[in-house]
């Protein structure tokens, strides 16, 4: 029974200490390539939990130019593939503050705090204001699936 115990002991010792499972504020949400789509498709329908929290994840930079207000919004994001090949993306729009834009399909990692921004209208977004970004020299997977 002692044995039984202690094994169990060790495994909920162990999955605390994967990404992402303790609630401590020093705590990186890793988001990780093999279960990429799963792990952000939950912080999206939690996102209450995760605001506030670190978040770290690698994907393609992208600059996106709206030409009805002329500003430039940037991405880290993944290609989703499904059924019929690329049919779409995910990923966060990143806030770079002083951090200057990286050339687009850019492989990187992102490290930043989640958090929710409006826009007008009262409409709220997510996304990851950076304290860090950098350009990676191996790629993960561009393409993702569910």
């Amino acid at each position: 029974m002692k044995k039984i115990l202690i094994l169990l002991v060790l495994v909920v010792a162990l999955l605390a200490g994967c990404s992402g499972g303790g609630n401590g504020d020093g705590d990186i949400v890793e988001i990780s390539e093999r279960f990429f789509i799963t792990e952000m498709m939950h912080i999206n329908r939690n996102a209450e939990e995760y605001v506030g929290r670190t978040v770290r994840y690698e994907g393609m930079f992208r600059t996106l130019h709206w030409a009805a207000t002329g500003e430039d919004y940037y991405m880290v994001l993944r290609h989703v593939m499904d059924c019929c090949g690329d049919d779409g993306i995910i990923g966060y729009e990143i806030y770079l503050g002083d951090i200057a834009p990286l050339p687009d399909d850019a492989w990187v990692e992102v490290t930043g705090v989640l958090e929710f921004y409006e826009v007008g209208g009262g409409m709220q977004f997510l996304r990851v204001v950076a304290t860090s970004i950098r350009e990676m020299d191996v790629r993960g997977a561009e393409f993702v699936q569910p």
